[in-house]
């Protein structure tokens, strides 16, 4: 038996466009988002690949483009789970920063570590920082140790794994076809998993955003094949844009 599962990074942002570090920061859909959630959903049509079960972050951007994938799909009606746990990386006292300034201040090699590497953290945020997720009450019910005020991908894959587990592979095993719709670092954590990337290879990963990517896997729920949507070209060039990204 084979399983298949759609994974959606959410469409441009505002602070994408801004090219500001956004983490956990709650930022709404572009334009162009938007158009790239609905193109989503027209690639799946034309595939004929009808989700079942959706997954999303609490983050409006991911929650948004869901919503609009569906909506296009006419699957509005979809049960959904949202978690935590399919957050975009925290980001830490970056979020809201400039990249490109950022990289001026610091040095670029500085925020790349910061940006891309994968056990290297952000400056964290003070308890006391209004940006803090603990005085955010999406958070409220979250034991303290488990609220960042800074992330590495390493802690994005730790704190990913046990959603993946617990209410993914369930979805699977029981025959659906789950969509999850998250964010650059939460998707390039589940890829991380199921390819068996390494942490230094994960580094050179890249996302495009709105573009679905569709898993085959096998019994075991290792990966057959693995592809996005629509124009191979495409792909390439939104991955490479997402790369270029300044800082």
């Amino acid at each position: 038996m084979t399983y298949t599962m759609i994974l959606l990074r959410h469409g441009q942002s505002q602070w994408n466009l801004e090219n500001l570090f956004t983490g956990w920061t709650d930022v709404g859909l572009t334009d162009q988002g938007r158009e790239e959630a609905i193109k989503a959903g027209e690639l799946m049509l034309e595939e004929g690949l009808r989700p079942t079960h959706v997954h999303t972050s609490v983050l409006k951007r991911a929650i948004h483009t869901a919503e609009l994938t569906l909506t296009t799909m006419d699957l509005s009606y979809l049960p959904v789970r949202r978690s935590w746990r399919l957050n975009e990386r925290h980001y830490g006292a970056l979020q809201g920063l400039n990249k490109k300034e950022t990289a001026e201040k610091h040095g670029a090699d500085q925020v790349l570590m910061w940006r891309r590497s994968y056990d290297v953290r952000p400056p964290a945020l003070e308890t006391d920082d209004e940006r803090h997720p603990s005085h955010d009450p999406r958070y409220a019910g979250l034991a303290p140790d488990l609220v960042p005020a800074a992330e590495a991908l390493i802690d994005v894959v730790d704190r990913m794994l046990p959603y993946w587990y617990d209410s993914i592979v369930p979805d699977l095993r029981m025959g659906r076809i789950p969509l999850i719709a998250a964010h650059g670092n939460s998707m390039r954590a589940l890829v991380k998993h199921l390819d068996d990337i390494s942490e230094e290879d994960i580094v050179g990963l890249n996302i495009p955003t709105g573009i679905p990517l569709v898993y085959e896997l096998d019994e075991d729920l290792n990966p057959i094949s693995s592809r996005y949507l629509g124009d191979e070209g495409a792909a390439e060039a939104a991955a490479a844009e997402v790369a270029g990204q300044a800082g």
